[in-house]
């Protein structure tokens, strides 16, 4: 369901280490909810592929039955969990679609328990330590949002969120807010660039919340894994870039942030870049790149 203008809705965000036992890391994942429950969230948003370490870091055919069925038996119980909290869930999870075909997707359960829908994450990355294409299969249901009993929910995970056009599409679907479940750190070669690094990643994400005027919500993950160090610093921003609330670099935490929906409203109206978009110009968009010498 939709929300009238100036609803404030509390939403959050799950920040964990990850062991590598993921009955454990589910287990005080839950644990972790029902903390964001008692503080007052309606929304709740897990990092990505919470139920594990980040296993992309290597190219390893055994780590695909990590791998689960949506709905399967973390929706089963974290459907009852978000019908007992009355809360909305955001659940990242390495889908197994059937045999052959793998997704990073998210799940979002609304506060009855019921499934609302899934994104399947579009941009896979290939990288030193995100071999994640090896894994993944791109998502082929497009950027959507989803309504639910708290607001408009949009989805979109990790390397998508660099994407300009994710974030618009996303956003011109309805999304009252943005949500990017995430697994982003760094390797030890490239830690004197981690300050530029992160800087970057905020405000790319600042950005899509200005530009579309959404809230946004980041989930992270902290520790090292292997190669990795994850940054944490998981966040929360108002449709003016505004950070509302954010984590720190190295510990768990769960984090929660009050967003007046009646902003989005108000954002739009001072800045109206969805009114004087000019869509019968962006035909381009389409194509790669315009090589001059071509």
């Amino acid at each position: 369901m939709g929300n009238p203008a100036n609803k404030i809705i509390r939403i959050a965000t799950v920040q964990t280490a990850c062991s590598e036992n993921p009955d454990r890391n589910f287990t005080e994942t839950v644990e972790r909810v029902a903390e964001a429950a008692a503080k007052g969230a309606q929304i709740v948003c897990l990092q990505e592929l919470f139920r594990s370490r980040y296993f992309c870091q290597t190219e390893d055919a055994a780590l695909f039955a990590l791998a689960e069925t949506i709905p399967g038996p973390s929706t089963q119980e974290l459907c009852q969990l978000a019908a007992k909290l009355e809360i909305v869930l955001i659940v990242p999870l390495f889908e197994k679609r059937t045999e052959g075909i793998y997704h990073n997707s998210a799940v979002v359960i609304d506060a009855d328990g019921s499934i609302a829908g899934k994104y399947r994450k579009m941009h896979i990355p290939d990288d030193p330590c995100f071999y994640e294409k090896f894994y993944f299969t791109p998502g082929d249901s497009g950027f959507r949002s989803f309504p639910t009993r708290y607001g408009r929910v949009g989805v979109l995970i990790c390397w998508d969120q660099w994407f300009p056009e994710a974030a618009r599409l996303t956003a011109l679907s309805g999304a009252q807010f943005l949500f990017y479940p995430t697994a982003i750190g760094y390797q030890e070669f490239d830690a004197g660039q981690l300050a530029n690094q992160i800087s970057a990643w905020e405000t790319v994400q600042r950005g899509h919340a200005i530009a579309n005027g959404v809230f946004l919500a980041a989930a992270n993950r902290v520790g090292q894994e292997n190669a990795l160090r994850f940054w944490g610093r998981s966040f929360v921003c108002n449709p003016f870039g505004e950070v509302l609330a954010q984590a720190g670099q190295d510990e768990a935490e769960v984090l929660v942030a009050d967003c007046d929906l009646g902003l989005i409203e108000s954002t739009r109206q001072s800045w109206p870049f969805l009114r004087d978009r000019r869509t019968d110009a962006y035909q381009g968009i389409t194509r790669l790149y315009d090589d001059p010498n071509d």
